[in-house]
């Protein structure tokens, strides 16, 4: 495996509060990697840094090779990273079938069977989706939301993409449908990077994983290291799995 993305040394700031400090790790290519941690960590700012939409201090962001650091968030996009943000992000007033084609609003073959076979596998993925096509995304449960916002980032065809907290109010039986369908879209040859605050699930699925504590990576591993670490079981999984 060689790596994809390389995160050297990142610090970012939001004004004078300093939320990253020197945090440092690598996706391989054709991984699913996970960052955990507490709530106010950092976590969902290094996907944003990594995105292009926070700006970094010190320290650079390189991906397939390329430092991207100053890259800006579309062409980020182009070179084949995308996001599923937290909170879903979904445009309500659409149509399923106008967020999906939102997803892909940087490709220059929506005409094309590419095109029509990027959105049949997003559809496969998620049949719900394809039930729901013309319904307006801000009727449908939050799990079909979540399930949309996956979709839209995989219409941009990325080689990367970034899923922050796909399983945020969830039912427990969701969350396993979720996980399940993140291992299939790493099966079919998408890395993944991964920011989740159920350790238990995201450890389980990740080859990789990293803990995040007050903007700093404190323990890097296997998913299986991590989650059979003392410390790392009594702060994030409950003592156990």
């Amino acid at each position: 495996m060689s790596v994809m993305l390389e995160v050297e040394g990142l610090s970012v700031n939001y004004g004078p509060i300093e939320a990253l400090r020197d945090v440092s790790f690598a996706v391989e290519e054709g991984h699913i990697c996970t960052l955990i941690g507490a709530n106010g960590a950092g976590k969902s700012t290094t996907l944003k840094t990594i995105s292009g939409l926070r700006k970094v201090r010190e320290g650079k962001i390189v991906f397939e090779g390329k430092d991207i650091t100053g890259s800006t968030p579309v062409d980020r996009v182009l070179m084949g990273i995308s996001q599923s943000p937290e909170g879903r992000g979904i445009f309500p007033g659409m149509t399923v079938r106008e967020n999906l084609d939102m997803g892909a609003y940087t490709r220059k073959d929506t005409k094309t069977p590419a095109y029509q076979q990027d959105l049949d596998r997003v559809l496969a993925l998620f049949p719900r989706l394809e039930e729901r096509i013309d319904q307006f995304a801000g009727t449908m449960s939050g799990g079909e939301q979540q399930m949309l916002a996956i979709g839209r980032a995989l219409m941009a065809r990325p080689r990367l993409v970034l899923l922050d907290e796909p399983s945020m109010g969830l039912a427990p039986k969701l969350i396993q449908q979720i996980f399940s369908i993140i291992r299939e879209i790493n099966e079919q040859g998408t890395t993944v990077l991964l920011v989740e605050q159920n350790a238990n699930q995201a450890l389980k699925a990740a080859q990789q994983a990293y803990c995040l504590t007050t903007g700093e990576i404190t323990a890097a591993g296997t998913g299986a290291e991590l989650a059979a670490d003392p410390a790392i079981r009594d702060a994030y999984l409950g003592g156990g799995l």
